[in-house]
């Protein structure tokens, strides 16, 4: 098994667990998005912690399985093509952070 593979497989395995932690915990896990955490708890009542749950831990499954499928084609094909799926999953990753609360949470108002 090639270093490409098994650091896919590797980040595979990590989204997995967090995918479900998020399903396990539903809108309790929202405490674990960072910037809701340091939210004063009266703004944090404003917010849908169910979808926002519901939202990471599809992601995390998404980018699970995107490191799956790099992981699987780095070790038949080429361990370089293991670079390819981490470049993508960092443009995927960067179009989630943001920096301003109301950007990051606006859509989850209630």
């Amino acid at each position: 098994m090639n270093v490409g593979t098994l650091t896919c497989i590797v980040m595979a395995a990590m989204f997995l667990i967090f995918s479900i932690i998020f399903a396990l915990l539903k809108e309790k896990g929202a405490i674990l998005i960072s910037g809701f955490n340091s939210l004063p708890k009266e703004k944090r009542e404003k917010y849908d912690k169910l979808k926002m749950s519901k939202d990471m831990r599809n992601l995390f499954f998404a980018w699970c399985i995107l490191f799956v499928i790099g992981g699987v084609l780095s070790y038949f094909v080429s361990q370089y093509i293991a670079i390819i799926f981490f470049v993508i999953w960092l443009i995927l990753f960067f179009r989630e952070v943001h920096l301003d609360t109301e950007k990051a949470f606006g859509k989850y108002k209630l």
